[in-house]
């Protein structure tokens, strides 16, 4: 495991954030996380074996972009509960996950381009659909926000914000730094 990074503005003091879920593309000053293990990932290790070796309320922010879907349904809470766990009283938990309803919206309308699966691995509508539902067999649940906001309510989050792609209801403009594919996602922000 390397050191981890740090955050710093001028002369406030240092911010944590931690990008959960970061597959092999890990972003330079954030504590990335993974259970792979690639190149840039400060933490390899899989949450639901012994949470994550970092300090209870050790961490400012955590943003996590679609890694909340591969989680079991019995194993969403207590994922979201090992979060909140390492976030400072105050810290935000930031989410982006894929909208079913989006995806129902655009197969009831038949918008094939909305879609992210090619037509060689699927030429139907109903197959994009749920090839990028499943994508691809990674994800193990699916997401509409009323779904995210009870989750996050039985892990303990005071507050929950449904907020737009690159906009944030927390202290850290830099939140949104991560915030990828807007059209099939919502985003929420849990404050701890």
């Amino acid at each position: 495991m390397s050191a981890l990074p740090t955050q710093t503005q001028s002369d406030a003091p240092a911010v944590r954030r931690l990008n959960w879920g970061c597959g092999t593309q890990p972003e330079p000053g954030w504590i990335n996380s993974d259970r792979k293990q690639a190149p840039g990932i400060d933490i390899s290790c899989d949450i639901l074996d012994g949470g994550l070796p970092l300090a209870e309320g050790s961490i400012d922010y955590a943003v996590s972009i679609h890694a909340l879907p591969e989680v079991p349904y019995p194993q969403l809470v207590p994922v979201l509960t090992e979060l909140r766990r390492v976030l400072k009283p105050g810290g935000v938990l930031r989410l982006a996950l894929p909208n079913m309803e989006h995806a129902l919206d655009a197969y009831r309308r038949g918008d094939r381009d909305w879609f992210l699966i090619p037509d060689e691995e699927m030429s139907s509508l109903g197959g994009k659909l749920i090839a990028q539902l499943v994508w691809y067999g990674y994800s193990r649940t699916l997401f509409v926000p009323q779904f995210a906001d009870e989750l996050l309510r039985k892990a303990g989050f005071a507050q929950v914000h449904h907020l737009a792609s690159g906009e944030t209801a927390s202290p850290f403009p830099d939140i949104v730094a991560l915030d990828d594919r807007p059209l099939e996602s919502f985003f929420v922000e849990a404050v701890r």
